[in-house]
């Protein structure tokens, strides 16, 4: 029996001791795990508190702290942050594996030494919508992270360099970079790959899902390796800086829902047939270079709820089919047949429309078929004929845009039946008639509306209309006809922007607008009217938050009043402003454009004008200032634009100018200054405007310092000074911005514009264009915007000396050359023949001599020639521009002759060409003048007697000429 039992009993003891073991085994994993809970707990609390809790710093409305309220309790030894807000962990082992803290106010750098790398475990994890303090993103996320399958960081504010560690992440789905751009400052690098980066991430992550990189400096092709991204499904590169041309077979990827290519100029292709296979629900190549035929097939894709083809360079044939995309809940096609240029000035905005090709309403009658719509933006997109009457079956439209078409007529009653309206635009659509305000009373949801550039008169003929108006956030009714203030204004509480530019507003700003809007309004332009003041004029403007405002144009007297601490563009050009501006100026740490011209300000300039770290633009010109110009530019400085001109300044240019190394554009003439040339602004790595005409310059022009002074030059102006000496040759052999004109922004005109900051969604943008002053073509001419082509150069009204440089025919580009009333001996070089843009050439007022060269002739834009009052002789050049010129250009001259003159040339057959050539370092230049001669009348010994007497002649004023030139030439070695 025991023997029996032995067995039994050795396996139940073997039984016990087995469970005994497993038992301990588990309690050691248990223990285990949760040590790694506590330290991964330990490195949560780590990671929060490396951070600042900052809630302006999330843009999501109901973003909050979620780290406010992590703690551990009871036990420290157990791990209780599992149920943490934002963490998840895993159910079997207790690791955290998700983390999802976007929208946290989370403000702070995140660097390699960061806690979070401690989280080894983690597979989500997002951080989107934070503040990272221009942090760049580290290498570890790739080192450590390794389980990563979701990584989102977008709208945080990271900078540099993406680390290449990132394509290690094998595993990841989904990679969200986008949004991190913003600039505060114009050293703040953006986020960026580098070249062929793209290439190899792609390669890489062969899971990828979703890749949003929008915002991300790729500045590269569209890698075709995406065509093999089968398991793509979503596709964000807006903004990137993409070329070239957009693969197509992007388009065929069996699981893309969402693409997204918007705001890459450079980035061209096409639209393919689509099937319907197709799943796409976004489709956005908006601001591209996308072009061709819309394809009916897009139609197809019946899924799709959003559109957008704005600005690109479509055919403006529209297919219907477009009407099967019940769907779409957004749709914009603004400009989608080509991105027509505007031009953004200081004072008005121009869109130029070209109605010869666009669509008559009924050909749009499909977007009546699209009742799902939110958003339908067709603004500029060429429509003419009556207001789209089927726009009232969109009714849950909250926003509508159709600025910019040629509608005729007045707005139909039926748009005021779309009750969900929040945003409406209607712009420079040729709209007229009378519109009574009370009728947008009914839009009750209303909260953005431009009406700006009609045939408009809006009319206020009901009482008490602000009590039952819409709280709007922006209201523009630029040119609208008004001859006061709207009533409706008085009620208005959460108004953000009011422009009411160019309409005929009289009389003075009444106290209960800044009432209703001294804590919400951003923008308020009122340019352009007549207005003469306020109610009760303020010394310091009600608007707390203030950020752009624009008075220019207007009749305004008295103190210039200053603006709160908010403010960036302050403009109050063309008033009648009186006294000197205040020291509170200086204290405004966020101002970028001030403009105070054609004012009557007088006294000092401020010390402390110009030193601010912000401004870009400042322009006073045409007051009465007096004293030094300040020492601009004397600590870090943007400044870009820099106008003193037409006032009373005395004294030197300020040496600190020199720092000034984004100025783009300086006028200092019609003052009052005493100095030498200022050679060391040609250091300067952007300008392209000087003046410092008409003031007490003197002395000569010497050498540059380098071969790459002024390497940006477009337009000198040194005239009515006492400069000496020769003309700076030199220099002009180093201008290269004159030799050709460089058109690879294609601007049409030279403007100035303020960094974009990351403020608020209503900051106004102030653009300004180059204002010039010249006297060309024989007449003062005014540019309010100076062409982006012009090319001048004008010396004239000095006390230069010596020759015409040959090498001055090599700046080709060069439009408009003055070198009148100076002392200027010698030939004039036929070399400027190579000036074939040249349209303006006054060399009047000097002591040239010799013949004026015939290939000048070939200048064919030569609208402008003067050279009177010279030592010129010989016949005026013949050809199409020289036949146009007026007497008064060769007065002064009295060896000169031709059909426009009353002294004759003695042959009326213009002279065959020289058979003596021109050598310009000798100045040698004898053209003989020929007689028609009859053969077999007229003897050899005639012949010989006639050109033996120009010969002699010829040579005898050569000798004289040459012997001057030696003279001259020793008086100089002499001095």
């Amino acid at each position: 029996m025991g023997m029996e039992s032995w067995p039994s009993k050795f396996i139940s003891v073997r039984c016990f001791l087995l469970l005994l073991l497993n038992a301990t085994h588990c309690f050691l994993l248990v223990q285990t795990q949760a040590l790694g809970q506590v330290d991964e707990c330990s490195a949560l609390l780590q990671f929060k508190e490396s951070f600042a809790i900052r809630k302006s710093v999330s843009a999501y409305p109901l973003a909050y702290p979620k780290v406010a309220f992590w703690t551990l309790e009871g036990d420290q030894n157990r791990s209780n942050c599992c149920s943490w807000d934002g963490v998840e962990c895993d159910e079997d082992s207790g690791h955290v594996v998700g983390l999802d803290l976007s929208s946290s106010c989370l403000y702070g750098s995140l660097n390699s030494s960061n806690s979070l790398f401690r989280l080894v475990h983690l597979q989500r994890l997002d951080l989107s919508d934070n503040h990272f303090n221009f942090s760049e993103i580290p290498s570890r996320f790739g080192q450590d992270l390794l389980s990563l399958t979701y990584l989102n960081l977008s709208n945080s504010l990271f900078y540099g360099q993406i680390p290449s560690e990132i394509s290690i992440l094998s595993k990841l789905s989904t990679l969200d970079l986008s949004h991190n751009s913003w600039k505060l400052h114009p050293d703040i690098i953006p986020l960026k790959l580098t070249k062929g980066y793209m290439r190899s991430l792609v390669r890489n992550l062969t899971n990828i899902k979703q890749l949003h990189l929008s915002e991300v400096d790729i500045f590269s092709t569209v890698p075709d390796i995406l065509v093999n991204a089968s398991s793509l499904t979503s596709l964000e590169l807006d903004n990137c800086g993409l070329n070239g041309e957009f693969p197509v077979g992007i388009f065929h990827l069996p699981n893309l829902e969402v693409l997204h290519v918007s705001s890459n100029p450079l980035l061209t292709g096409y639209f393919p047939t689509f099937n319907r296979s197709n799943f796409f629900k976004k489709l956005g190549v908006a601001y591209t270079n996308f072009s061709g035929q819309l394809p009916g097939s897009l139609g197809n894709l019946h899924a799709l709820s959003v559109l957008e083809i704005a600005y690109c360079q479509f055919s403006p044939l529209v297919p219907s089919s477009l009407g099967n995309l019940t769907q779409l809940s957004y749709l914009d096609m603004s400009y989608f047949f080509g991105g027509t240029k505007i031009l953004y000035m200081s004072s008005f905005y121009g869109v130029p429309n070209n109605f010869s090709t666009c669509q008559v309403t009924d050909s749009w009658s499909w977007v009546g078929k699209l009742t799902k719509l939110y958003t339908l933006g067709l603004e500029n997109t060429c429509i003419k004929g009556e207001f789209l009457s089927f726009v009232a079956n969109l009714t849950r439209l909250s926003a509508l845009s159709l600025g910019g078409n040629n509608f005729q007529g007045e707005i139909p009653g039926s748009l005021f039946q779309l009750k969900n309206l929040e945003y409406l635009d209607l712009s420079y659509s040729n709209l007229s008639g009378f519109v009574e305000f009370y009728q947008f009373s009914k839009l009750k949801k209303l909260k953005f509306l431009r009406l700006s550039y009609n045939k408009l008169s809006l009319l206020q003929s009901k009482p008490n209309l602000g009590a039952t108006f819409p709280q709007l956030q922006v209201l523009e009714l630029i040119s609208c006809n008004l001859t006061e203030f709207p009533e409706f204004l008085k009620n208005q509480y959460e108004l953000s922007v009011l422009d009411l530019r160019n309409n005929s507003i009289h009389g003075r700003i009444p106290k209960w607008v800044w009432n209703a809007t001294r804590e919400t309004l951003i923008t308020l332009h009122l340019s352009y009217n007549f207005l003469t003041g306020f109610d009760q004029d303020p010394i310091i403007l009600p608007w707390k938050n203030l950020n752009s405002l624009d008075l220019q144009s207007n009749m305004l007297q008295g103190t210039l009043p200053i603006p709160p601490q908010s403010i960036r563009n302050y403009v109050a050009r063309d008033n009648n402003y009186s006294g000197d501006i205040s020291l509170s100026f200086c204290n405004l740490i966020y101002l970028q454009a001030l403009d105070l011209s054609n004012n009557s300000l007088s006294g000092m300039l401020p010390r402390c004008l110009g030193n601010s770290s912000s401004l870009e633009i400042l322009d006073l010109y045409h007051n009465s200032f007096h004293g030094s110009i300040p020492q601009i530019c004397s600590a870090e400085n943007s400044l870009k634009m820099v106008d003193l001109s037409y006032n009373q300044l005395q004294g030197k240019v300020p040496r600190s100018m020199a720092n000034c190394t984004h100025l783009e554009f300086l006028s200092l003439g019609n003052n009052q200054l005493s100095d030498i040339f200022p050679s060391w602004l040609g250091a300067l790595p952007a300008l392209k405007y000087l003046s410092l005409r008409s003031n007490g310059f003197h002395g000569m022009i010497g050498k540059p310092a380098t071969n790459h002074e002024f390497p940006k030059l477009c337009i000198i102006d040194l005239s009515n000074n006492g400069f000496s000496g020769k003309l700076p040759s030199n220099y002009l052999d180093n201008w290269n911005s004159m030799k050709f004109v460089d058109d690879e922004n294609h601007q049409i005109y030279f403007r100035v514009s303020p960094t974009l900051k990351r403020s608020n969604k209503f900051a106004g943008i102030y653009v300004v264009p180059y204002s010039i002053t010249t006297f060309a073509k024989g007449v003062e001419l005014k540019y309010f915007a100076a062409p982006y082509l012009l090319r001048l150069i004008d010396f004239s009204s000095n006390r230069f000396e010596g020759e015409i440089p040959g090498i001055i025919g090599n700046l080709r580009g060069i439009h408009m050359l003055s070198l009148s009333n100076n002392t200027l001996t010698g030939l004039i070089p036929s070399s400027l023949s190579n000036l074939t843009a040249l349209e303006s050439l006054d060399l009047s007022q000097n002591q040239l001599s010799g013949r004026i060269p015939a290939n000048l002739a070939q200048l064919n834009f030569l609208s402008y020639f003067n050279v009177s009052h010279n030592h010129l002789w010989g016949p005026i050049p013949l050809g199409q521009q020289f036949g146009t010129f007026l007497e008064d250009s060769y007065v002064g001259n009295s060896g000169l002759c031709g059909k426009l003159l009353s002294k004759k040339c003695e042959s009326s057959r213009p002279p065959p060409p020289s058979i003596f050539e021109e050598d310009e370092d000798s100045g040698f230049q004898i053209e003989l003048d020929w007689y028609v001669v009859l053969p077999g009348i007229i003897s050899g010994l005639i012949i010989g007697v006639i050109f033996g007497d120009i010969w002699t002649n010829k040579k005898h004023e050569w000798f004289v000429e040459k012997r001057e030139r030696k003279k001259r030439k020793k008086e100089e070695k002499r001095k």
